[in-house]
């Protein structure tokens, strides 16, 4: 077999997995409900973050807060400061790409 085969996590649940973790790229699947989100922090590489269901409700660096809905695909700076959540009531699902892959 040449392919390697990833499976997302299909839930309700709070869900954050690293799918694809090598020196090329990293590749994280993430859910969650209405209040939950990821800690502030500072992208380690350059991000490409698709919103695959529900609203993305964002801050980066001092930015007001914006939202974007399911199809949206946005790219995310290197050393930006992140602030990524789900302020509704429809759950919030994402892939998020980092290239190239963070280095330690």
């Amino acid at each position: 077999m040449v392919e390697k085969i990833y499976q997302m996590t299909n839930s309700d649940s709070r869900t954050v997995e690293m799918l694809i973790s090598d020196e090329n790229v990293h590749y994280l699947h993430m859910i969650f409900n209405k209040g939950e989100g990821l800690p502030e922090h500072f992208s380690n590489s350059n991000v490409y973050m698709a919103v695959l269901k529900g609203t993305l409700s964002i801050v980066l660096d001092d930015q007001e807060i914006h939202e974007y809905k399911e199809g949206t695909i946005l790219k995310i700076p290197f050393k930006t400061k992140m602030n990524v959540g789900n302020k509704h009531d429809e759950i919030l699902e994402l892939t998020v790409v980092k290239s190239p892959a963070p280095s330690k």
